[in-house]
């Protein structure tokens, strides 16, 4: 069975590891186009453009499908089936029509749940106790086509999404390799997904950093950890602006208002809350660098 890949970061590279060792014959890899990053602003290749190049494997990287030419290309490849894992790119019908076995594709969210490019940051920010990710086939509405099987695991009361995704990464990669046996046996059956119980993740930005300490200790929480690590909350502490990457849940035993800063302890610093309070453990000042809060504070001593 001819496979043609399509990812792009680190979730989509641990996939295509996984299926590589387990021997499917992956024919082409489709990526992302090369992005300049860093200071020096130079030209990156993707986590699975690194993949693909240390396995020998073709890489193609078009801006888009629109050019008749880079569907011919695909075309030529003859897939039988093709993978799709946070690739970043639309495919329009005439690419979903290549592949006689379907596109296969993974979500980071057990659906209808979450649909969307942040599923796994918004099962933390929301709390929840469980996600997992979702095998289905692609089609033209998003992450809306009929699941093949799903894989759960529990989140962490105090997993970021950055953890929370390298865990779904190698539940995902198992998943579609398990999907791939199953495609080529003929036996990937499709459920239709109940759209009573559709639910979206939109994408993350940077007007959701501010933390609005009148809300519950464990939302603010969940904010910290489903921010980290972009775009990452922020305080305003003592008149200074800081990134939040790590908290943990206190009792407000003096019951001050939401905002009031209850003290600098051996392991952070406590902020009361509108219901609880938290302690901000791992921090980071602007034009400085990350660091536990005792020992920032200890440097810059506050009024309390």
């Amino acid at each position: 069975m001819r496979v043609v890949f399509m990812g792009t970061p680190d979730i989509a590279a641990t996939c295509l590891k996984k299926i590589l060792a387990d021997n499917f014959d992956v024919v082409g890899v489709y990526t992302q186009p090369d992005r300049p990053k860093g200071r020096g602003m130079k030209m990156v290749f993707s986590p699975v453009k690194e993949v693909a190049l240390a396995h020998n494997i073709p890489v193609f990287q078009p801006e888009n499908f629109r050019e008749e030419e880079t569907v011919a290309q695909l075309a030529a490849l003859q897939p039988d089936v093709v993978a799709v894992v946070a690739y970043g790119r639309i495919l329009p019908q005439k690419v979903l029509d290549l592949a006689p076995r379907g596109f296969i594709n993974i979500h980071a969210s057990l659906l209808p749940q979450y649909r969307g490019s942040a599923p796994y940051q918004w099962a933390v920010l929301d709390g929840l106790q469980e996600t997992g990710v979702t095998a289905m086939y692609l089609i033209r509405e998003m992450d809306a086509g009929d699941m093949i099987a799903c894989a759960k695991t529990p989140i962490g009361p105090d997993e970021t999404a950055g953890e929370l995704l390298d865990r779904l990464a190698v539940l995902g990669a198992d998943l579609l390799s398990e999907t791939l046996s199953d495609v080529e046996k003929g036996t990937a059956v499709g459920k239709p997904q109940d759209s009573s119980q559709v639910s979206y993740a939109p994408m993350l930005d940077k007007t959701m950093c501010p933390i609005d300490f009148t809300k519950t200790a464990q939302q603010v929480h969940n904010q910290v950890r489903g921010l980290n690590p972009w775009p990452v909350a922020t305080a305003d502490i003592g008149g200074k602006c800081f990134k939040i990457y790590t908290t943990a849940i206190v009792e407000n035993s003096a019951h001050a208002p939401a905002g009031t800063i209850l003290g600098l302890t051996k392991t952070g610093l406590q902020i009361a809350c509108g219901q609880g309070a938290v302690e901000i453990r791992i921090l980071q000042a602007e034009g400085g660098k990350r660091m536990a809060a005792p020992d920032y504070f200890r440097g810059h001593p506050l009024e309390v």
